[in-house]
């Protein structure tokens, strides 16, 4: 079976949208992979934008509700945002929990160029810390 891996943030829009993409691609098919947050509101489209830049499509994942997840087995919870960390809920049984803080690039909803730096940032230091975390697992 699988580990499954729960990426964690404020809104579950942003940070951890493009962290469970991140992971899902670049882990093949080593892990379940998923991403909620503690207020979940919707996916940025932004954070689409983005990881359509390396080719990865995240346009079909949701916006999710931490709770849901409580009494799903999670092996790892990564918190991608300081107010996650200290938010969440205890999950049962024996979960890893990692806590990388990460700033949020979210500016509002709108779709605006001038911001892709931010959201950029966001995704390279993602995937940075996610080859890491591979690079340890193997």
């Amino acid at each position: 079976m699988k580990p499954k891996v729960l990426f964690l943030c404020t809104g579950n829009s942003c940070r951890s949208q493009i962290g469970e993409g991140l992971m899902r691609h670049m882990a093949g098919d080593r892990y379940d992979v998923f991403s909620a947050g503690v207020e979940p509101s919707r996916i940025h489209p932004m954070s689409i934008l983005v990881m359509q830049e390396i080719g990865i499509d995240i346009s079909h994942q949701t916006s999710d509700d931490v709770n849901d997840y409580l009494d799903s087995g999670m092996d790892i919870v990564i918190s991608v945002c300081d107010h996650a960390a200290q938010t969440c809920p205890t999950f049962p049984g024996d979960v890893q929990r990692i806590h990388w803080s990460l700033k949020d690039p979210f500016h509002g909803w709108d779709v605006d160029e001038s911001k892709l730096p931010d959201y950029r940032k966001t995704r390279d230091d993602l995937k940075q810390r996610i080859q890491g975390f591979l690079s340890s697992q193997a």
